[in-house]
């Protein structure tokens, strides 16, 4: 006989494996936020470093016909 104490019910451990998933979800959205961030702030940073002025992207407005 083989005692490894009381198993999780089934219901427990989709409900543990949905909260993994649920956490894992917003790292990998964390994570993509901050790269594109850190990419937007070296894009500025390499155009202050070369002297320029006014470095911030320019949106143009859409033409509707």
């Amino acid at each position: 006989m083989s005692d490894r104490g009381p198993q999780p019910e089934d219901g427990n451990r989709n409900g543990d494996n949905a909260l993994l998933l649920g956490v894992f979800v917003v790292l990998v959205a964390a994570g993509i936020w901050l790269v594109t961030t850190m990419a937007d702030v070296r894009k500025v940073q390499d155009c202050a470093a070369q002297g320029r002025r006014n470095c911030e992207a320019i949106v143009l407005p859409e033409h509707s016909r």
